[in-house]
């Protein structure tokens, strides 16, 4: 297959010309190419999203469900909204439930690995492992996790649960608390398995996140939201993610609720698109297996049989199927659509977008020798947007994918 755009974004350059892929892959950039091609002209061909942070997506939910098929329905819609790749993300469940979930992650991951899906006719997002979301995070600042849940760090708690993956490569990245209790133990170890971590749900200080930082932390969790503020005498982790030129801001859906666009701008204008990661902290709410509050959204999410009842704060209700793409892929925010929004409230250029999206997150999880960029060798994963970064298409490994995407 072979397409042409004038707006191929590279790392550091806008190619025009033609992008041949081959088996999945990207088998070269050509200005000139006799033959028949796929013609995107005016639209931007950026590498393909990743998502580093996403518990479910639409009408499937890693997190709620924790199965082998929710995993794959995931891999399946999540490219109608422009991502090619995702860490199924956790959240603070008992150790048992995050068990589950790492099974569900194992069984997925053998399953598309022996081309079910490819042999079916489909394609979809690459799972490329597991974000721990906790259990090592602050009560005080667990928002919409379990309070119960939330336990101190504990070296052979970390151990048992590193050890009940069967493919310990899915181990990717974990989410901490670092001003709690062995923090620091359970640091040590993440650095030498190669999970990245991440401060997150946490109320530790600058001093305490300054004096831990030679144990490996690369960034913070959904940045603003879960952690310590800033004070002008306490610069909190907000004030070390905007200090230290060396830790990562991820940032979750960019709708301006939970985190306002001013304040997204201000750290941009800190950090540069160099330090920032997008991602969209999705849940799948329609897929909740008895309630979920969302209370910055005002709605509670209710199983009622085989539909989900919204219990809206101001006493409207509604009821809809939790298998029905069309009828759930509005409530929440997809990362085509929370780019879109970004970028109508910061002034980025495609080359910015191209970081926080793909570069960024493939270097911090350690995919960036096939994912990330595009290049010669790489997976052929492709976002392609048009000019008011409305979603065109996506292609996954190769796969076009284009019928809901929007």
């Amino acid at each position: 297959m072979v397409l042409y755009s004038k707006n191929i974004i590279l790392e550091h350059d806008t190619f025009d010309g033609f992008l041949k892929i081959q088996d999945g892959k990207i088998e070269g950039l050509y200005k000139d190419y006799e033959g028949p091609y796929e013609d995107f002209s005016d639209e931007i061909v950026f590498p393909g999203f990743i998502d580093i942070h996403v518990h479910g997506w639409a009408t499937g939910s890693f997190w709620f469900q924790k199965t082998r098929e929710s995993v794959k329905e995931m891999c399946r819609t999540l490219p109608f909204g422009g991502v090619t790749s995702f860490l199924a993300t956790s959240g603070a469940d008992t150790i048992g439930e995050i068990k589950k979930c790492i099974g569900a992650a194992d069984d997925a991951w053998e399953e598309l690995e022996e081309g079910e899906i490819e042999k079916r006719g489909e394609k979809g997002a690459e799972l490329l492992g597991v974000h721990l979301e906790g259990p090592f995070i602050n009560p005080q600042y667990r928002g919409m996790q379990k309070e119960e849940c939330c336990i101190e760090p504990d070296l052979e708690v970390m151990k048992d649960l590193y050890g009940s993956f069967r493919h310990r490569q899915l181990c990717r990245h974990m989410t901490i608390a670092v001003e709690r209790g062995h923090a620091r133990e359970v640091l040590n170890f993440c650095r030498e398995q190669g999970i990245q971590t991440a401060i997150g749900h946490s109320g530790a200080t600058f001093q305490e996140i300054a004096s831990i930082r030679d144990a490996g932390v690369g960034g913070v969790t959904h940045m603003f939201s879960g952690m310590r503020g800033f004070h002008h005498r306490e610069p909190g982790v907000v004030g070390a993610a905007l200090y230290f030129d060396d830790l990562m801001c991820e940032f979750a859906k960019q709708t301006g609720m939970t985190v306002s666009h001013e304040a997204f701008d201000i750290a941009y204008r800190l950090k540069g698109s160099e330090r920032i990661i997008l991602s969209t902290d999705c849940s799948g709410l329609a897929r909740t297996q008895s309630q979920f509050d969302h209370y910055v959204r005002k709605i509670r999410f209710v199983k009622d049989g085989d539909l989900v009842r919204l219990d809206h704060y101001d006493g409207r209700q509604e009821w809809i199927d939790p298998g029905d793409y069309e009828a759930v892929k509005e409530l929440e925010m997809s990362y085509g659509k929370s780019v879109k929004n970004m970028a109508e409230h910061t002034r980025v250029t495609w080359h910015d977008i191209m970081r926080m999206t793909s570069l960024n997150p493939a270097r911090y999880i350690h995919v960036n020798d096939r994912k990330g960029s595009i290049k010669p060798g790489m997976d052929a994963d492709l976002t392609i947007m048009d000019q008011e970064l409305n979603l065109v298409s996506t292609f996954c490994r190769g796969w076009e994918i284009r019928d809901y995407c929007q």
